[in-house]
């Protein structure tokens, strides 16, 4: 299992793989444009494939993007759903662009509390999404446009955002399963956490991978986004404490790395706190736990 954590690429793409083996990583997520805007810049072609190129030479064996917050793939306004589309259709551009496995989205929010209307209207709009990327470009050549899948992220349950649990999400994989292969699953522990999920035991982990594997498909965990929680499981409070220093604690991330031992998922971070040491110290906790399980 891989360990890393969200990196800013405020300074540019080269200068974020940097930062990204200093503070220890292994592989990394990134924002491909800002998170807070609808459009942004055209990409920049030759630095998404430098980017790719350099990725190797700085140790990072895995990179992912995370869309937009503003995109709500559930949405049934009319106008905010072509919106969500046309973002999404351009993350998956952008990731496509830099090699990315994969592209990591929210899935937004469900206002008519119908969970299966509201993945039938995810899935739409995300085979809409993949049309559009397919006919826009760029990508590297065509089996890396293959290779980058979007990955649907668990939800922390507050109000109508959908994706609360495994169910909600696989509904989403019935609802389009010419996509299956296309599509894969990042649980973030602090959602799954404050969502009422179990994640305290190697026993719930199994339970936890085995209830992907049966209902989106096999190895369709990619990434963890392992992040501790301020706020007590069930409360639906959404947000992120450091490694050890929350109400997860040490051993749901030791349970994880025993149950994930010699796989390519990726475990990434994404903290609060000031830059470098929120990153570096981080990683540092995550490997200490993996080298305990490894012994």
């Amino acid at each position: 299992m891989l360990v890393g954590a969200h990196v800013s690429v405020a300074k540019g793409l080269i200068a974020s793989l940097e930062y990204a083996r200093d503070v220890g990583c292994e592989c990394i997520q990134v924002f491909a444009k800002s998170p807070r805007r609808w459009v942004g810049p055209p990409p920049d072609i030759e630095a998404g494939l430098r980017f790719a190129e350099a990725r190797e030479s700085h140790g990072i064996r895995a990179v992912y993007t995370h869309t937009a917050y503003l995109i709500n793939l559930a949405a049934t306004d009319p106008e905010a759903r072509a919106r969500s589309i046309e973002a999404l259709a351009d993350e998956i551009v952008r990731g496509r662009l830099l090699s990315a496995e994969g592209v990591i989205t929210h899935l937004g929010t469900d206002p008519l509390g119908d969970p299966e209307g509201a993945a039938k209207r995810i899935a739409m709009a995300v085979r809409d999404a993949f049309d559009i990327a397919d006919d826009a470009g760029p990508g590297p050549d065509d089996t890396d446009r293959r290779r980058t899948r979007l990955l649907l992220e668990n939800s922390a349950g507050a109000g109508h955002t959908y994706g609360r649990d495994v169910e909600q999400l696989a509904t989403v994989f019935d609802a389009a399963p010419e996509l299956r292969e296309s599509l894969g699953v990042c649980v973030d522990t602090c959602h799954g956490h404050v969502a009422g999920m179990g994640l305290g035991t190697p026993e719930e982990w199994t339970t936890l991978i085995e209830s992907i594997d049966t209902r989106c498909r096999p190895g369709a965990l990619e990434v963890v986004h392992a992040n501790d929680a301020v706020y007590g499981g069930g409360s639906r409070r959404d947000r992120h404490a450091w490694i050890g220093d929350g109400t997860l604690g040490h051993e749901p991330f030791a349970a994880m790395f025993t149950v994930l031992a010699g796989t390519g998922t990726c475990a990434i971070t994404e903290m609060p706190g000031e830059v470098p040491v929120k990153d570096s110290e981080n990683i540092r906790r995550l490997k200490g736990l993996r080298a305990q399980v490894a012994q």
